[in-house]
């Protein structure tokens, strides 16, 4: 328990200036605009909007300016603005199969309709520093359109491309809708055992590190998992917003997201109910967040232990170890609140420590007068 203490308003004062002045850093370097954040850091402005779980660029860019790039206190600061929100409605379920694409991967099906589409990616780069973007002033060099080109179209997930054929014979089947009310998160805390709904929404807004760590212990031999690419998109997705007083549903907007979709083999019980087979992981993020929502399949994957039958035996297999421990927000404040005074319990466990060793000394001295 953390004690707090009254006092040193002053001093909380001075250190709000203070940080202040090292945000700004030298003043005769121009001051970074949070549109130049949201223009040239767009992938640390993704990551705050997922963990934030607030779809707002602008806003994230501000909280990655505001917080001098600590991307989790950025997504603090996001999720702090995203509680004063009123909530007017609540948007259709998006269509990611009607997507204008800026990536589309499949590395399990060769012939994967429309193709793979690699888009900007450091997938295939050396991972070499390029020098030449120190103190770069001119725009980049051309490319032809055709590089920069998005492809708009229907493109359902892949592994339903091939349904009914030999290529998907042994997939899972995929879920159809069951009417069922989902769940929410953010107005429930979870409860366990958890539903899957659940379970993908503290996915897609717990921290990335955490979860691309324990995506990889399952990978290594805590798991025994060995998943395939079964369909990777990013792109535009459309917003839409059913007003009862019209009948309509109408497009108040477009927001990019990352959606993944991992096939795993599932040995199965060797029963009719229960064959061998590949099972589904899914994982859908904010922005251009591809560890991100692969590391969500590869945990989906593994949480989905229990709903087969098995008991979990790894910790990526365990939803409550995971899902209690994922949130960045949970994990940074309570690692952090010592920094906070904690004078009364010291005190207090100094005084149970000097009980504990006194009853010690007194033990010894009995032990000693009964040998002698």
């Amino acid at each position: 328990m953390a004690q707090t203490i009254k006092g040193g308003e002053r001093a909380i004062a001075a250190t709000h200036k203070l940080l202040a002045k090292q945000r700004r850093g030298d003043p005769s370097i121009p001051e970074i605009h949070a549109v130049a954040i949201r223009e040239q850091l767009g992938l640390a402005v993704d990551r705050v909007m997922a963990e934030g779980s607030l779809y707002a660029p602008d806003l994230a860019a501000l909280a990655v300016k505001q917080a001098q790039g600590d991307l989790v206190e950025a997504a603090y600061l996001l999720r702090a603005y995203r509680a004063t929100l009123q909530r007017i409605g609540t948007s259709k379920p998006i269509d990611t199969t009607n997507m204008v694409f800026h990536r589309k991967l499949s590395t399990t099906f060769k012939n994967a309709p429309g193709g793979n589409i690699l888009g900007a990616t450091y997938d295939w780069t050396h991972r070499l520093l390029d020098f030449s973007l120190i103190g770069e002033s001119e725009l980049p060099e051309e490319t032809s359109e055709d590089a920069f080109s998005e492809t708009e179209g229907t493109s359902p997930i892949t592994s339903q491309s091939f349904s009914g054929t030999a290529m998907t014979r042994f997939m899972e089947p995929t879920a159809e809708p069951m009417g069922m009310k989902v769940a929410d998160i953010t107005e429930h805390p979870l409860s366990f055992p958890t539903t899957r709904d659940a379970r993908l929404q503290a996915l897609a807004r717990g921290d990335e590190g955490f979860a691309a760590g324990l995506a990889y212990s399952s990978l290594r031999g805590f798991g025994r998992m060995h998943p395939f690419l079964s369909d990777m998109r990013i792109g535009d997705v459309v917003i839409s917003l059913e007003i009862p007083e019209i009948a309509e549903t109408v497009a108040i907007g477009e927001i990019v997201v990352t959606q993944c979709e991992l096939v795993a083999k599932r040995v199965g019980s060797g029963t009719e109910e229960d064959p061998p087979r590949f099972i589904k992981g899914y994982g859908l993020s904010f922005g251009r967040n591809e560890r991100r929502a692969m590391a969500m399949c590869i945990l989906d994957l593994s949480m989905r232990t229990r709903e087969f039958g098995d008991e979990p035996k790894y910790p990526a297999q365990d939803e409550e170890f995971v899902l209690l421990h994922l949130d960045n927000l949970d994990s940074s404040g309570l690692v952090q609140h010592f920094k906070l005074p904690h004078y009364v319990d010291y005190q207090a466990e100094s005084l149970s420590i000097a009980e504990l060793r006194a009853s010690v000394a007194s033990l010894d001295e009995e032990t000693e007068e009964e040998a002698i």
